[in-house]
């Protein structure tokens, strides 16, 4: 749960603000109306505080001195104003707010929402500033440190290569076109087509007038471009794009691999990973077992317990198949069906399979749900096709759940 302090006195704004808050379950608002009630608030209570959420002018803070209050401790600020002055706007970005947002529309307040979960997330986000002039990366620094972004420098080139080499989580760079050492188009191919970085985000920069300059920068394989000088909003605007669009990305992929119940690959994705390991255990002239894995009388925990205890039996199986091998690839290939992919022969897999069983059989996933018991059929071989192993221990499973469930059949 994360505390937000919310100085306003407008009662229609507090409404809107007040619905929204409703619909977020991780950040709990706190309500001031005035400067002298935030500042008692804060004087006493401001480490409780994630951040605030500001009105720049109050009847009695008429000229942003409630910004400055929450600047003074140190918490990302996010200010609310009725009025656009672009000259105000630019002084607050560079002293240190994370925005400027106007009270024009309800786009207005779920794009100030969209900040705060940005600051919940952007503390795991490393960004490395590649670029040869001192003051353009402390400005950069300064305008994206509000953020709470992890920021790294880099002066020239080869030093931004050696960072990136050493450090391979940074998420962003943000890469001047002119620099010593290797430029930033040369940097660019370098990352994209022989570090093979498609992930990091790559956001350009020069103090070059031509406007073919932003394309090519573009087809050599940076994700956006900003040209030189900038203003701060800009800046912000555009990174927060990227990794909205990334996290998107990311998402998407996520959805197409797993399945979304308990998290396991999907039957698609199982398929492609376990030709893989084929692949690779043919090469290594080494031996797989396949297991197919069934719930025991799944239907009737539907039908007599609801489909939410039987949502509640295939997480906790899930998980607990997920601990038992955590060096197999599993996947949930649908309803209650299981299969995995492991170096262990048959003998020893069924053993580790009777271990997982007896685990099962004392978990707690539903309130007066029976047990949890499996079948399990093995196929353990030098390795050909993945499709011939699920199939042979499809029929040893259906030879486990003939002689009567809750067992595996490997032989």
């Amino acid at each position: 749960m994360r505390n937000i302090l919310v100085i306003e006195d407008s009662p229609l704004v507090l409404k809107i603000l007040e619905h929204m808050f409703r619909q977020e379950s991780q950040l709990q608002p706190v309500f001031c109306a005035s400067l002298a009630e935030a500042r008692v608030m804060l004087e006493t209570s401001a480490e409780l505080f994630f951040a605030a959420i500001v009105d720049l002018n109050l009847p009695d803070a008429p000229n942003g001195e409630s910004v400055d209050l929450v600047m003074h401790y140190k918490l990302p600020c996010i200010v609310l104003s009725g009025s656009y002055n672009e000259q105000r706007r630019d002084e607050l970005l560079l002293k240190g707010v994370v925005d400027y947002v106007l009270k024009e529309s309800q786009h207005s307040y779920e794009f100030a929402f969209r900040l705060l979960h940005r600051l919940e997330s952007n503390s795991q986000v490393k960004i490395l500033i590649a670029e040869d002039s001192a003051a353009t990366r402390q400005f950069i620094r300064h305008v994206l440190t509000p953020h709470r972004y992890q920021i790294i420098d880099a002066c020239d080139g080869d030093e931004t290569l050696r960072i990136l080499e050493e450090q391979t989580d940074i998420d962003l760079l943000i890469v001047d076109h002119s620099m010593p050492g290797l430029s930033g188009f040369e940097l660019v191919k370098v990352l994209r087509q022989k570090l093979k970085r498609s992930e990091l985000i790559i956001l350009g920069l020069s103090a070059d007038a031509k406007g073919s300059l932003s394309a090519k920068f573009i087809k050599h394989g940076a994700d956006d471009f900003l040209r030189k000088p900038f203003c701060p909003e800009e800046l912000n605007c555009r990174v927060m794009s990227s990794l909205e669009r990334r996290d998107m990305l990311r998402a998407l992929k996520q959805a197409a691999q797993f399945d979304a119940l308990t998290n396991l690959y999907n039957r698609r994705a199982f398929s492609e990973k376990g030709q893989q390991q084929f692949r690779q255990a043919l090469r290594a002239e080494r031996n797989l077992s396949v297991a197919m894995i069934d719930l025991d009388f799944f239907k009737r925990i539907n039908d007599e317990h609801g489909h939410a205890s039987g949502d509640a039996a295939l997480i906790a199986f899930a998980r607990a198949l997920r601990s038992h091998f955590p060096d197999a690839l599993i996947g949930r290939l649908g309803g209650e069906e299981f299969a995995l992919v492991s170096l262990q022969d048959g003998a020893s897999l069924a053993q580790a399979l009777d271990q997982l069983r007896e685990h099962c059989a004392s978990l707690k996933y539903a309130i007066g749900a029976p047990p949890l018991s499996f079948s399990a059929g093995i196929h353990h071989d030098a390795p050909d096709e993945l499709e011939n192993f699920l199939h042979q221990a499809d029929v040893r499973l259906y030879q486990a759940k003939r002689q009567g469930r809750g067992r595996s059949h490997w032989q």
